[in-house]
């Protein structure tokens, strides 16, 4: 599946040099490295992320300069490559998942993020202290109460434009705007001023998988240096800020950030997925007849997709009367009529899509039109828990609760949880073949009124040519 985020973006002619050799360090200079790069991490009192494309190849998204990327195939015109699963499915890699584990340790207080695939809050970490300087293909903004809107599907357009949906506000309704930039659009202020401010406070800035060209955001890690801190780069290409960091690794990102949580003797958390649907079963009498429909919807409304559903068969196992059905496209409806005084039981056998950690799961259901079921809202926080505690202790995925039911006139509403994927890291046992490459066997050494703009430096370093979360 190509990436629509790449396709949607604007074509521009000078990106910057693309296609450069990956270098990897040999294999005693790396864990060298490796050590020297967890003991600043250690003794750091203020460490700041700043993560681009290569933190996230590993998880099948292609990166854009590498030699194989995404800018890099297009200047050989070979259009725009594709994906190892739907966008909307990869999981985060290692990378992001130690990152969790590095700020629940109180070692990591702040991720900058260049990246728009919505890998970093899929992980779990913590949204204030994350900022997303150019945008995420998977959240809507409303312009007007700035409420976030987390989704599991990718957002139709990019370059802040109008979307179709609108903020859930009562007191608001405005129509929300996609977040993602295109290359003339201005970096958002209240992300690049705490992106600014923590890399200024930073002692340690840890670039990972960025070649570090688009500015003025390449340009942020260096703050650290005039104020008296250290950056550290992690890549698998030169970078034009090499000369001026402590350290500089060549090699994947994976394996040398597994070897820092090792000698650090700190937990790479798993990656557990949690979806949501939403039942609707509203009917209408007629004289002895009861015409009953039902819909299988996003929690996010009609026009969202459910993205994990590739089907639904419906069946009415103690009903030989009742034909069973098999819905294939979205929204996901079926109509039937039955007597009032009829009672079924009916399962849901939910098709999960590809990249989904089991293939199935369903819902049963017990249809009695004459008695109302009683209304009822669990805490979703400890809901979601539990459901991540028993995966990960169950080690298999495929667990699912009610959240919420509510009852209406001649409708009954649902809402349903299920655990569809479980990524498990072991630093230990990270087993990396050795790469095909240039072994290096010796290392390297704002104003607020203003809108910044994207543009792309060359080696030399110069250019070349409050929030609120709804998920």
């Amino acid at each position: 599946m190509s990436l629509g985020y790449a396709e949607k973006l604007s074509y521009r002619e000078d990106v910057g040099s693309v296609g450069m050799p990956e270098m990897f360090d040999s294999p005693k200079l790396l864990q060298g490295k490796i050590e020297e790069l967890a003991i600043m991490v250690q003794k750091s009192k203020h460490l700041v992320v700043f993560t681009g494309a290569g933190i996230s190849t590993s998880s099948g998204i292609p990166d854009f300069r590498g030699p194989k990327g995404v800018w890099t195939l297009q200047r050989a015109g070979k259009g725009v490559p594709d994906a190892s699963l739907p966008f909307h499915r990869a999981a985060p890699t290692l990378t992001h998942m130690a990152l969790v584990g590095l700020e629940r340790a109180g070692l990591l207080k702040f991720v900058i993020s260049q990246n728009v695939d919505s890998l970093h809050l899929r992980s779990g970490f913590p949204r204030e202290k994350l900022a997303e300087l150019h945008g995420n293909s998977f959240k809507e903004i409303c312009p007007c109460c700035k409420t976030e809107y987390l989704r599991d599907f990718e957002i139709e357009t990019i370059g802040l434009k109008d979307t179709p949906r609108r903020c859930t506000d009562k007191n608001c309704g405005t129509r929300l705007k996609d977040t993602v930039l295109d290359w003339e659009d201005a970096l958002p202020p209240e992300e690049m001023n705490s992106a600014e401010e923590q890399c200024r406070a930073a002692d340690l800035v840890l670039c990972l998988g960025t070649s570090l060209q688009i500015t003025p955001a390449c340009n942020m890690p260096l703050m650290s240096i005039k104020n008296g801190g250290k950056v550290a780069i992690v890549n698998l290409q030169a970078t034009p800020k090499d000369k001026k960091a402590s350290l500089v690794i060549h090699g994947l990102v994976d394996k040398v950030i597994a070897g820092v949580m090792c000698i650090l003797n700190l937990r790479i958390p798993p990656y557990i997925r949690i979806d949501f649907i939403q039942l609707l079963l509203r009917h209408t009498v007629k004289k002895k007849c009861v015409r009953w429909t039902l819909r299988v919807t996003s929690i996010h409304g009609v026009r969202a997709p459910l993205s994990f559903l590739r089907s639904i068969e419906v069946s009415f196992p103690e009903r030989s009367d009742m034909k069973p059905v098999v819905l294939m496209e979205q929204p996901f409806s079926l109509q039937r009529e039955t007597s009032m005084s009829s009672t079924f039981f009916m399962l849901l056998t939910l098709n999960f899509s590809d990249g989904c950690g089991c293939s199935r799961s369903s819902i049963e259901c017990h249809v009695n039109f004459q008695k109302q079921k009683e209304s009822f809202v669990r805490e979703r926080s400890l809901v979601l828990q539990e459901l991540k505690c028993s995966a990960e202790r169950q080690r298999r995925v495929g667990q699912q609760a009610i959240l919420e039911r509510q009852n209406l006139p001649r409708a009954e509403t649902s809402v349903h949880v299920f655990v569809t994927n479980l990524v498990r890291y072991d630093a230990e046992d990270l087993k990396v073949a050795e790469p095909k490459g240039t072994w290096m066997d010796s290392g390297s050494g704002s104003n607020n009124n203003k809108l910044t703009k994207r543009q792309v430096e060359g080696p030399s370093g110069y250019p070349a040519s409050p929030k609120k979360l709804k998920c």
